[in-house]
C-alpha cells in the first residue's frame, strides 16, 4: 500500500519532468525561429547573407529529395561513429593503464598535455597530407578530438574508487579482472560516461574540421560548396544538420547513462 502511494505521488512529478524535457526545447526553438524571421524582415539583407527560415527549409527539402543531404550526412555520421568508438576505447585502455602505473603517467603527461594544447585544426592539414583525404584521416582527426577528454575522465574515475573497497576486495583474494569488473568499472562509471558525453559532442568538431580541410563528401563538404557558390541556405542546412547529429549522439549517451546507472538516484542534467 505504501509503495503504491509513493508511486502515485512520484508519477505526476515524473510526467512533469518528461513534459518539460520536450516542451521547453520546443519553446526555445520557436523563439529562435521567431527572432531569426524578425531579423530577416528588419535588416532586409540579401538572401546570400541572411536567408529566412522558409528559404533554409526549402533548401533542406531540395537536398533531401535529390539525395544530396543523406549522401553527405551518412558519410559524416560514419566518421563520427568510428571516431568516437576508437577514440573512446583507446583513451579508456590507456587511461586504465596509466592509473595503475603512476610512473608511466608522469612520463607521458607532458606529451599528452602538449598534444592537447595544439588545436586539432592546426594538425588536420598534416594528417590529410600524410594519410590522404579519405575516411581514415577523418576518423583519425575525430578520434584525436575525443581522446583527451575521455582519457582525463578515466583517470579521474579510477582515482575516485575507494581505497577501503579495494582493500576489501584484496582481502577476499579477488583477481585483477574481478576488481575491475565488480568494483572499478561500476564505481567510476558516472565519471566515465560524463567524459563520453563530452567526447560525443567534440567528435562532431573533429569530423567537420577534417572535412573542411579536404573532402569531397560530408557536411563539411556541403559547407564548402555552399560558401563557394554563395548559397548561404545550404550552409545553414549543413550547420543545423551538424547540430542535430551532435544532439542525437549526446542523447544516445545520456540514454545509455540512464540505463547503466539505474541503481543510482537519477537527476536530469
Amino acid at each position: 500500500m505504501a509503495t503504491r502511494t509513493r508511486t502515485q505521488q512520484e508519477s505526476p512529478s515524473w510526467q512533469r519532468v518528461t513534459h518539460q524535457r520536450w516542451i521547453l526545447p520546443l519553446i526555445s526553438l520557436l523563439i529562435f525561429l521567431g527572432i531569426w524571421q524578425l531579423l530577416y524582415f528588419l535588416l532586409d539583407l540579401p538572401t546570400f547573407i541572411l536567408p529566412s527560415p522558409a528559404i533554409v527549409w526549402a533548401k533542406f527539402l531540395e537536398v533531401l529529395n535529390n539525395g544530396m543531404w543523406w549522401h553527405n550526412t551518412s558519410y559524416t555520421l560514419l566518421e563520427l561513429a568510428l571516431g568516437l568508438f576508437f577514440g573512446s576505447v583507446t583513451a579508456s585502455v590507456l587511461g586504465y593503464v596509466l592509473s595503475k602505473t603512476p610512473v608511466l603517467e608522469k612520463i607521458m603527461s607532458p606529451f599528452l598535455v602538449g598534444s592537447q594544447s595544439v588545436p586539432v585544426v592546426a594538425i588536420a592539414p598534416l594528417i590529410i597530407i600524410w594519410f590522404g583525404p579519405g575516411l581514415f584521416s577523418k576518423v583519425l582527426i575525430c578520434s584525436l578530438t575525443v581522446f583527451f577528454p575521455v582519457l582525463v575522465n578515466v583517470l579521474v574515475g579510477m582515482r575516485q574508487v575507494s581505497q577501503d573497497l579495494r582493500e576489501l576486495m584484496d582481502s577476499f583474494k579477488a583477481s585483477k579482472w574481478q576488481i575491475l569488473h565488480y568494483l572499478e568499472i561500476p564505481a567510476s562509471l558516472p565519471v566515465l560516461l560524463g567524459g563520453l558525453r563530452v567526447g560525443a559532442t567534440l567528435s562532431v568538431i573533429g569530423a567537420i574540421v577534417g572535412e573542411l580541410v579536404g573532402s569531397d563528401r560530408g557536411l563539411g563538404y556541403l559547407i564548402n560548396l555552399g560558401r563557394g557558390q554563395y548559397d548561404t541556405a545550404l550552409v545553414f542546412v549543413a550547420v543545423f544538420s551538424l547540430i542535430f547529429l551532435a544532439a542525437s549522439l549526446y542523447s544516445i549517451v545520456l540514454f545509455l547513462e540512464r540505463r547503466a546507472l539505474k541503481w543510482q538516484t537519477w537527476q536530469e542534467i
